[in-house]
């Protein structure tokens, strides 16, 4: 093997923009990245130098991840194909565009294919939203996989790097519910050559250099966010030292926190005689940080192996907490998995991206439309996204549902409010179809906007896996002005009726900035406001990650104040989540009985989806709790509902008044000695009796034919949007 150099965290990156562009550029830009010869013929093109392979439709838009990287490589200068949604039952698709002159890149598309094509009940989705007329059924179970074996069929010498949600949530070994097993690294079954994951803007551009350069892809081992496959027992270079991880599982953060607010220059205080002091020199706290940084920059941390943890629960949770402890770009360190007689290497997390470096990649030239091969065909992501604006990426929250810190990280990464009014100018010029309405302001949270950490030192020393759970860390700077001052700015635009917010919001926050609420619910709101308080009870919420309902309410009433005040009849859509770990049949009672006391009817409902990686997922396969320690038998249980009946069950208690539901909760209420809750006053949850034709679901199975649908129903990560909740009068 060939070693570049040591993995290091460099605190100043190279910029995106500051490479030299590659020969190719002489060529322009082009009007669609192509997808066929003739369009490759017709940009004066022989070859293409990276070819992009994607389970989605193609769409010239930012918030389609092979769109965003394709115009990125193409303005470094790198003439990029595009291969999308090809038939997988054989090689000759992929070698439709030639062979590509350094790589080929693969993902899955902008979700993970098992979630995109399976619900929460493991049952086939009718349809796919990232397909042309929403047609099913056109990538294949564990794309990633499969894509890659089939590039490598079609040029066997051409290398092939994997990224994307799919690979990057699956880079160790990891739980999968679909085969209800633990799988291999899919760097391992995919035989890829470099796994890059998150948000790879970094490593991409430079490895696309580096192999445009003629470095080959085996001597690439020093890019953070990148993960490969060496043989057991390897290391980058002097200085490195391996850990095992069983010598670090201890409670809360692996490091004592250092306090960055301590005199750089203050002498230790020596456990010495006087004399011997004089012979002494003291240590700044700077000095001793700037050592530990060096160390772990040069430790990696080895997890149990894959033989190991996928027999045993234990050292699974195990592995994930630790996994999960490493993720901070500012101290964490690699990590390796045996796998057999190789090992799994990831480097360090990627340094995120500044604010420019944020516009130059949403500034780039792309022409905000599906490609032309598809014609007329709706592409329902496309028609949800094309007149929303993505101003920032990552999320600080934690949910231990939730795989968007695994994937982009828990460092915000924001737009300038510039960039963000040139692209909603640029929708209102060049979108066909605008009426005005800019349908959502946000990423993975809508209210997360340039908030960060006060210190730049105390950031970069963390452990936490939230900055809002427990409580919202002392540390976070919560304020709400600059997004305030976009919003203003945004609908003052020419041409902007009305700026909606679809992302949800998260309220633990906005109640801290009451200006914010009254914002929102004033000029942002068209009827109804997506919010996730997922549940009300301790337990649960305590296994999410989750404030308290009490928060909810808080937020709830300066809603409520604010939509009064601007004379609006406006409503929250609440979120919940089903049959989560850590949830009781007791515990969805009380949010029954919570959800009947307030009014409230659901239309839409989640069952937890354990998806790849998430440490809820951990909670679900092994039944403890790795937020907290686990080994030596001194692991927390998890109550982890699996039965069918038991996650309808729950996912019934949300829907209490549907009549095709009571069958279910009547013989539940029964079992759990609260019959009290059966009859036909507004005290009880369910009526005694039972219309006509409805009800045949209870606890032998599903309802016979004459059962009717809600209005829209929604599994965890692969649901519709849409009305939501019906608040009763």
């Amino acid at each position: 093997m060939h070693a570049r150099q040591p993995v290091t965290q460099p605190d100043s990156p190279i910029p995106l923009d500051a490479y030299r562009p590659y020969w190719a550029r002489r060529f322009g830009v082009a009007p669609f990245l192509p997808m066929s010869r003739a369009e490759m013929e017709a940009l004066g093109w022989d070859s293409c130098d990276v070819i992009l392979v994607t389970g989605d439709a193609y769409i010239d838009h930012p918030s389609f991840g092979m769109a965003l990287v394709g115009r990125l490589l193409e303005a470094q200068g790198f003439r990029v194909g595009i291969i999308s949604q090809p038939d997988w039952r054989s090689a000759e698709p992929f070698r439709a565009l030639g062979r590509p002159n350094l790589y080929f890149g693969v993902t899955a598309g902008n979700m993970d294919s098992m979630v995109n094509r399976y619900t929460a009940d493991r049952k086939i989705r009718s349809d796919d939203a990232y397909t042309p007329g929403g047609e099913p059924h056109r990538r294949p179970d564990r794309a990633v996989i499969v894509y890659a074996q089939r590039c490598r069929e079609a040029w066997r010498d051409v290398p092939v790097v994997i990224g994307g949600i799919e690979a990057s949530l699956r880079r160790i070994a990891q739980y999968d519910y679909w085969s209800d097993k633990v799988r291999r690294s899919v760097l391992v079954d995919s035989k890829a050559d470099l796994l890059l994951y998150g948000n790879a803007e970094r490593a991409l551009v430079a490895l696309t250099h580096r192999l445009a350069a003629g470095e080959p892809i085996d001597a690439v081992r020093d890019l953070r966010g990148s993960a490969f496959v060496v043989q057991r027992g390897w290391l980058p270079g002097e200085g490195w030292a391996e850990v095992d991880s069983l010598a670090l599982d201890a409670p809360g953060r692996l490091d004592a926190h250092p306090d960055p607010y301590a005199m750089a220059d203050a002498p230790a205080r020596p456990s010495v005689n006087e004399g011997e002091a004089q012979a002494l020199r003291f240590v700044s706290r700077e000095e001793r940080l700037a050592a530990r940084r060096e160390t772990r920059s040069h430790t990696v941390v080895r997890l149990p192996a894959f033989e190991q943890v996928e027999k045993n629960e234990v050292l699974y949770a195990h592995a994930s907490r630790v996994f999960h402890l490493e993720s901070n770009p500012g101290n964490a360190r690699a990590i390796v998995q045996a796998h057999g007689d190789r090992d799994v290497w990831l480097n360090p997390p990627p340094i995120p991206l500044t604010t420019p470096e944020m516009d130059y990649v949403y500034g780039l030239p792309y022409a905000r439309a599906p490609h032309p091969a598809y014609g007329d065909a709706k592409i329902p992501a496309w028609e949800m996204i094309r007149f929303s604006v993505n101003i920032m990426r990552g999320c600080f929250g934690g949910c231990t549902f939730c795989s968007i810190t695994e994937h982009e990280g828990r460092i915000i990464q924001s737009r300038s409010e510039g960039s963000i009014l040139r692209e909603i100018e640029e929708i209102r010029d060049k979108t066909p179809g605008f009426t005005g309405v800019i349908s959502d302001l946000g990423g993975p949270t809508a209210n997360m906007y340039r908030m960060a950490c006060k210190d730049p030192r105390i950031e970069s020393a963390c452990r936490r896996l939230s900055c809002v759970y427990p409580d919202i860390c002392r540390n976070l700077n919560t304020d709400h002005a600059p997004l305030i001052r976009l919003y203003r700015k945004a609908r003052a635009l020419p041409g902007v009726k009305k700026i909606l917010i679809g992302s949800g919001v998260r309220y633990d926050l906005a109640v801290k900035s009451p200006e914010y609420v009254k914002e929102l619910a004033t000029h942002h709101v068209g009827g109804y406001l997506k919010i996730a308080p997922e549940h009300t009870e301790e337990g649960p919420l305590e296994h999410m990650m989750k404030p308290g309902i009490g928060t909810y309410e808080r937020f709830r009433q300066l809603f409520e104040k604010y939509s009064r005040e601007a004379g609006k009849e406006q409503y929250l859509i609440p979120y919940f989540i089903a049959a989560h770990p850590g949830t009781t049949d007791e515990d969805m009672l009380k949010l029954a009985l919570w959800l009947k006391r307030n009014n409230f009817r659901l239309d839409q409902v989640q069952t937890f989806l354990p998806t790849p990686m998430a440490l809820a997922t951990t909670m679900y396969h092994t039944e403890l709790n790795p937020l907290r320690k686990v080994l030596g038998g001194r692991g927390r249980r998890v109550a982890v509902t699996r039965q069918g009946r038991t996650r309808r069950l729950h996912k019934a208690f949300l829907r209490y008044h549907d009549p095709e539901n009571w069958p279910l909760l009547r013989e539940a209420l029964k079992a759990m000695g609260r019959a009290d809750l059966i009859g036909n006053g507004k005290q009880h949850l369910v009526p005694a009796f039972q219309p006509v034709g409805a009800g045949r679901l209870s606890a032998g199975g599903r309802a016979g034919a004459s059962r009717t649908r809600p209005l829209t129903t929604r599994d965890n990560q692969g649901g519709k949007p849409g009305k939501t909740c019906r608040r009763g009068r």
